[in-house]
């Protein structure tokens, strides 16, 4: 059995000099990503698309998988960071105004760059990436009970932890497979409403 490509990244940048090598070399993964393929994708290609030699690009990066896998972690943090923020903005919110700016926001997070979600997704269990998305859903399911738990006399379900678990599963689900199947859905007003009317339902 061959050995497995490591995925860590052999250092951090710390100054600003190295950590702009480091978003020029993941931005050129990203294009190289969605333009031609995981499989086509290799270290010499994105350092040509990137503009710096191999060796600068194995500093910091000791292959293809690790590129990758960085790229996977940041895209999680940025969606992370979009639905935690929101959910603060919307801690006091009335019920349905949360539901639906909750499920804008998980809509905004995947279309972030969607062709590129379905990439990195496609090549999570390959990566051992399948914590970092977890990661990302028992956040949001935090999220969702925190604000149950706020409003839990406007809901009808008494069980917040399983209405948690089903509200943002249910959401993730939904943007997930407009992702993968029907990016189109993720442009349509009528995708919002429908998910939300069918969340509010539920919890009311």
């Amino acid at each position: 059995m061959p050995p497995r490509p490591r995925t860590i990244a052999r250092k951090i940048p710390a100054q600003e000099r190295a950590k702009a090598t480091v978003d020029v070399l993941l931005e050129a993964t990203a294009r190289i990503l969605v333009k031609e393929g995981y499989d086509h994708a290799s270290t010499t290609r994105i350092a040509e698309a990137a503009g710096v030699s191999v060796g600068s690009l194995y500093q910091y990066f000791p292959s293809k998988e690790a590129l990758v896998a960085a790229l996977i972690d940041r895209h999680m943090a940025a969606m992370t960071t979009m639905i935690e923020e929101k959910a603060a903005e919307l801690a006091m919110a009335p019920l349905a105004v949360a539901v639906r700016e909750a499920i804008r926001v998980m809509i905004a997070a995947h279309r972030i760059d969607p062709r590129l979600h379905r990439v990195l997704v496609e090549q999570v269990p390959r990566l051992g990436r399948l914590q970092r998305i977890e990661q990302v859903e028992s956040r949001s399911r935090t999220l969702v009970r925190a604000y149950l738990e706020a409003h839990k006399d406007e809901v009808r379900p008494r069980d917040l932890d399983m209405a948690a678990f089903l509200t943002a599963h249910v959401v993730e689900a939904i943007t997930h497979g407009a992702v993968l199947h029907e990016p189109a859905l993720l442009d349509s007003e009528a995708l919002v409403e429908e998910t939300t009317t069918l969340i509010v339902r539920y919890l009311t």
